[in-house]
């Protein structure tokens, strides 16, 4: 039943592109922690890979960029790996980290306002050193001064 509920649906990049159902590498295992005979007996843990390299698909540069962002996430075949174990059902965690992927790689992929450099007013100056004066002349009062 879910292959033919998943078979058309795609991972949506906020370049426009679109990633298939049929470029992710599911796997399955049993969740680790409480739960009871379910946990002992049924598959739930769902990770799902997908190899940005091999994505040809998508735009040199959106490929480019993706690696470059994700780098620290991917593994040594240039995979990125994402594992699910939060929900009950193994229909719930595929739809989780379907999620968690399609968000990640769509922040990666935003790109950052470059920051404007301003410079501090001239009030927050002067406040800046008053309060420098002021810890000064505080500091200055605790030292020991010889009699005069």
């Amino acid at each position: 039943m879910f292959a033919t509920v998943m078979d058309d649906f795609h991972l949506h990049l906020i370049t426009g592109e679109t990633i298939p159902i049929s470029a992710l590498e599911f796997a399955t295992s049993r969740s680790g922690g409480p739960g009871g005979q379910n946990v002992n007996k049924v598959e739930t843990k769902v990770e799902v890979r997908f190899a940005v390299a091999e994505a040809h698909w998508l735009r040199e540069s959106t490929r480019q960029r993706l690696a470059e962002k994700l780098a620290n996430r991917l593994d040594s075949l240039g995979r990125i790996r994402i594992a699910s174990s939060t929900e009950r059902s193994q229909l719930g965690n595929r739809y989780r980290v379907l999620e968690r992927l399609e968000r990640l790689i769509n922040d990666a992929l935003e790109i950052e306002k470059p920051r404007i450099a301003t410079r501090p007013s001239r009030a927050v100056v002067a406040r800046r050193l008053e309060t420098k004066r002021k810890t000064s002349a505080k500091k200055s009062d605790r030292r020991w001064k010889p009699d005069e």
